[in-house]
């Protein structure tokens, strides 16, 4: 039983950081209901094959409405006004358009915690604009800063807008929202904005540039690769291994182990030198494979960690020790975190199909033989949990 048992969450069909914030929540106990299109969309977000691998979806029951037929509408509210949280990704206004917006959720159910995730936010001019995790990020500012001194922008995956921006700040949002009600306050709506979230990722960055210690040029300062003990190396079996040996002491050690200690080698702080010590830091990583570069530096504070892929990272002794990865449903995938004490997560179900599980799902939350009659009346489709 997980620390938001109990909890009940409507998630409505969508891709990206929706689905990922209410995986954190079904991860963590909350009994999410999917509300799911009858037919899945062929045009939005990447293709996922195989059954069960869309694995930000894990932990749902699934039930199919077509929300533009107009007794959908009662249904979704009738569905609304039994959830804690609800969680939608539309543009801005369908869900108004739809008759099953915030104001008539919220008087069907004044408690209720109402989550949108945009990516440019419910308001201002670029509300009614498409886009992606790039372009929010771009927008943000963080783009800017990732990336070769002199070269383009790289791409973070869509860890920064979606899921971290996103996802992430939507699951808190919306948990303390709830928090808020549950302790005699009154239900909200928890407008959430990628491109708000991932500058909230760069308030540091902020503080940085206050205190002129940044410079708005890619790959010229720390963190950004601009210093040569923060960075990857390529090893001489084409791996990498990463450096961030920023503190003196742990840099002190980093030296000691590429066996450059008593080289006459510029200070770790002169601008000038950084070119020097990153030639002879990467002639060194040259030198060996990244696993001998491992034996070495175990042990050690030089804080040098080797580059694993995807598949590796779940095999390493450290993963394996706290249980980071998880194999369910026949698929290696992150295990839930972060780790509780008194209430564990657990993952408790794959991903479902399109009304897998909705009829159990819906008996669970209250509903009778007859309640169910009349939703299957107004359209909506479910099937029994195998």
């Amino acid at each position: 039983m997980g620390v938001l048992s109990g909890v009940r969450v409507l998630e409505f069909e969508a891709i990206g950081p929706a689905p990922f914030g209410c995986m954190l929540l079904a991860d963590m106990g909350a009994d999410v209901l999917r509300v799911d299109r009858p037919v899945a969309p062929d045009d939005l977000g990447p293709k996922i094959s195989g059954k069960h691998k869309n694995l930000t979806a894990r932990g749902r029951r699934s039930i199919t409405l077509d929300l533009k037929k107009r007794e959908a509408a009662e249904a979704a509210l009738g569905l609304m006004s039994k959830a804690d949280i609800v969680i939608e990704g539309f543009r801005p206004g369908t869900m108004e358009r739809l008759g099953i917006g915030p104001d008539q959720a919220l008087a069907r159910n004044p408690k209720l915690v109402y989550g949108r995730m945009t990516g440019w936010g419910q308001t201002g001019p670029l509300a009614q604009r498409a886009g992606h995790d790039l372009n929010y990020i771009a927008l943000s500012g963080v783009l800017s800063g990732i990336g070769r001194a002199g070269e383009s922008p790289v791409p973070p995956l869509n860890l920064v807008g979606d899921y971290g921006g996103g996802g992430m700040l939507l699951a808190l949002g919306v948990v303390a929202a709830l928090f808020h009600a549950q302790r005699g306050g009154v239900g909200q709506v928890v407008d959430a904005a990628m491109i708000e979230g991932a500058a909230q990722l760069g308030t540091t960055f902020w503080g940085l540039i206050a205190s002129g210690n940044w410079r708005e040029a890619r790959g010229n300062n720390l963190l950004d690769g601009g210093t040569p003990w923060y960075d990857s190396y390529r090893t001489r079996d084409g791996h990498y291994m990463s450096v961030g040996a920023v503190e003196a002491r742990f840099y002190a050690q980093l030296l000691d182990k590429l066996e450059l200690a008593g080289a006459n080698l510029p200070a770790q702080h002169d601008r000038a030198g950084w070119p020097i010590l990153r030639a002879r830091f990467a002639a060194a990583f040259a030198e060996r494979t990244r696993d001998e570069w491992c034996r070495i530096f175990e042990g050690s504070d030089a804080c040098v960690a080797p580059v694993l892929g995807f598949t590796e990272a779940a095999s390493h002794p450290q993963h394996e020790a706290r249980g980071s990865f998880v194999k369910f449903d026949g698929v290696v995938q992150p295990a839930p975190s972060p780790k509780f004490s008194a209430t564990p997560s657990a993952i408790v179900r794959p991903a479902p199909r399109r009304g897998e599980g909705g009829r159990d799902a819906l008996l669970d939350w209250g509903m009778d033989e007859a309640e169910l009659t009349c939703l299957q009346a107004s359209g909506i489709g479910f099937e029994t949990q195998q």
